[in-house]
């Protein structure tokens, strides 16, 4: 068995789940999440379960947790069992990931498609097991029946946050202008955001925009799979939005994403995005 460490917000936990289960179908092995992290006092939601997922929760074997006690928990990732504890060591594609033996307790984010890319079974993981109300399908058939654009704005936590930081203003006119170079003002905007209210207040487009504010957040598997049925995609810096990116089916999608990931300059991913994405 495969087993990887499951923490943060949806996007990371995608992340995780998508290079871990890849390694673990390579191998011919089952895959365990330790999803432990969301029986404390976590921040988050465990979301992965809102899909179509292949994978035990919490099986039997996992390495001590904190909740287990600091003592015994040091003791165990010093001296225990799980010799094959591997921690992400840097936060573009690791190459030696896919040579780790079965047996392996993955820690990390592990973000980049690099993990999976080769995966046809991912997107299927990915799909919703839950049946989801009226307002998205209404709101499903308005994106399906115009040239529609995801524009994703992430706030919350990132607007205090000096390692991620927020994308400027700026960064959305851009993008925005861009497509208007393709298609005049023959497209509609259909915006995302953690805070709708500030989005309200403060974007100002020449096109139309829809804001999408009907569900809460332990529905936002909702919001990401209406960014998926878009045309195409204006994504933050997130990997919430990114997945909605990803997972959008349509061939010609254009994606564009913020060409600094980090307002932190010497943190880094040179792999977040795919190629064909482009950075602005």
């Amino acid at each position: 068995m495969i087993y990887s460490r499951i923490r943060g917000g949806l996007g990371n936990q995608m992340f995780q789940y998508s290079a871990a289960r890849s390694l673990a179908d390579h191998l011919g092995v089952d895959l365990g999440l330790d999803v432990r992290e969301y029986n404390s006092s976590s921040n988050f939601k465990m979301g992965l379960s809102n899909f179509n997922i292949r994978a035990n929760l919490n099986p039997h074997g996992l390495i001590k947790h904190k909740q287990d006690g600091k003592f015994s928990y040091i003791i165990e990732n010093l001296f225990g069992k799980h010799s094959h504890v591997y921690h992400e060591p840097f936060l573009s594609f690791d190459t030696n990931y896919i040579m780790k033996p079965n047996g392996t307790y993955f820690k990390g984010y592990w973000q980049s498609e690099k993990y999976f890319k080769e995966n046809k079974n991912i997107r299927n993981d990915f799909k919703i097991v839950k049946l989801t109300n009226q307002k998205n399908l209404h709101t499903k058939i308005k994106i399906q029946s115009c040239n529609s654009i995801s524009l994703h704005i992430r706030r919350g936590d990132y607007v205090s946050n000096k390692t991620h930081g927020t994308c400027d203003l700026s960064y959305y006119h851009n993008a925005v202008k861009y497509f208007m170079g393709l298609y005049g003002n023959n497209f509609e905007i259909f915006a995302f955001s953690d805070d709708v209210n500030w989005v309200k207040s403060n974007l100002k487009l020449p096109v139309k925009i829809h804001f999408i504010n009907h569900n809460l957040s332990k529905y936002n598997y909702e919001d990401m799979n209406l960014m998926s049925l878009c045309n195409h995609n204006i994504i933050a810096n997130s990997s919430f939005s990114w997945w909605g990116a990803w997972l959008n089916y349509n061939p010609k999608k254009i994606v564009i994403a913020p060409k600094n990931w980090f307002a932190n300059k010497k943190v880094e991913n040179n792999d977040i995005t795919p190629e064909n994405w482009l950075r602005m």
